[in-house]
């Protein structure tokens, strides 16, 4: 009796095997996480849940002769986010660049696969507990931090410096590590935005250079040429550099590639901003449009803004939060100016000094 019960469950099993395997066979196939994402579920149109048709589209490394008609950003139903992008020969491909813990950020020469994402949506809950809550930085707490990760803020600020752990430095010489915290939190909620918001547009960027080392399409150079983001093209350069940065607050964060985005302004844009700012001369319009429409910096910048809220000071890698606002359309360049009414300009280039932050 016990082998005819056996029999029965094999006969079972292989039932339920096959069925399986025919439901597999119908549905497309998935982003692949673990290494080169193959294809997603992408609908052809912005429908609802309920009437959305459903299209493969194959991701990278495949190439598209046509820009495919989705958003850029994209999230398809199995929480991937997507960027539509242009490679330096003219094709278009499909990056998955979604925001997530991922395996160790670790550079070497000799094991390229030890790149990954890392812990992405990790914010130093243990220093900036607000932070960690709403997404801002309280002042109050700024005020009395004497620590960060467990280092003087004085001993951040020194090494911060230009000429110290780097060349360029992280904070420029009139500002200390707290008013460049405090500085940039005020910009932030003038905007409406929080910091995680202003980090995962750099993550995106950052996210499509992993694809590419990945699957071995990055050298020195990035083979994207731009992408697409809410609307606008974004155009990109990445170099990458020998050896690698090492981070002031003496975390994991390391950086190692140069990143540059811009995009350009519309003609109404550009025709709204001179309207506001009849003042500036050519040289300080053409100074204004340079430093909301274009940015330089590293790796470093979105797991900084994420963790810690920290843009960098005025210095040359600087990830300006109303540049990360305008060139990623987080909000109109309208919205931008109502903000500030009128002292944007003065606000790009302003220094954080301790002076101009107290109270």
């Amino acid at each position: 009796m016990w082998r005819w019960n056996v029999v029965c469950l094999l006969i079972a099993m292989i039932v339920v095997a096959c069925c399986s395997a025919e439901s597999s066979l119908s549905q497309p196939t998935s982003v692949d996480r673990g290494g080169c994402a193959q294809s997603a579920i992408l609908p052809e149109t912005a429908s609802t849940h309920a009437s959305r048709q459903q299209t493969p589209h194959p991701l990278y490394p495949n190439v598209l002769d046509k820009r495919p008609t989705i958003p850029s950003p994209y999230l398809t139903e199995e929480g991937t986010e997507i960027l539509t992008a242009i490679l330096k020969n003219g094709k278009y491909v499909l990056m998955p660049v979604t925001v997530e813990n991922g395996k160790p950020l670790l550079y070497s020469h000799r094991v390229s696969s030890l790149y990954g994402k890392d812990q992405q949506l990790h914010v130093n809950r243990g220093d900036f507990p607000t932070l960690a809550r709403t997404g801002l930085h309280a002042e109050a707490e700024l005020d009395r931090k004497g620590m960060i990760t467990g280092v003087p803020v004085d001993v951040i600020t020194y090494i911060g410096r230009p000429e110290r752990f780097s060349g360029a430095g992280f904070i420029a010489n009139d500002e200390n590590v707290i008013s460049v915290l405090k500085g940039d939190n005020d910009i932030v909620r003038k905007l409406g935005l929080t910091h995680p918001q202003m980090a995962r547009p750099l993550y995106h960027v950052w996210n499509m250079i992993l694809q590419e080392i990945k699957c071995g399409k990055l050298r020195r150079f990035s083979g994207i040429q731009s992408f697409f983001y809410n609307g606008n093209e974004v155009t990109l350069r990445v170099e990458s550099m020998k050896g690698w940065q090492i981070s002031i607050f003496h975390d994991e964060i390391q950086g190692r590639f140069d990143i540059h985005v811009q995009r350009k302004l519309t003609a109404a844009e550009r025709s709204f901003l001179r309207g506001k700012y009849p003042h500036l001369s050519d040289t300080q319009m053409v100074e204004l449009e340079e430093r909301i429409t274009h940015m330089h910096f590293s790796e470093m910048a979105p797991y900084y803004i994420m963790r810690y809220g920290f843009y960098e000071g005025h210095t040359s890698y600087r990830a300006d939060p109303i540049a990360i606002a305008c060139i990623f359309e987080l909000k109109s360049v309208e919205e931008i100016e109502n903000a500030f009414r009128g002292s944007l300009h003065r606000i790009l280039i302003n220094h954080f000094t301790e002076e101009d932050t107290t109270g």
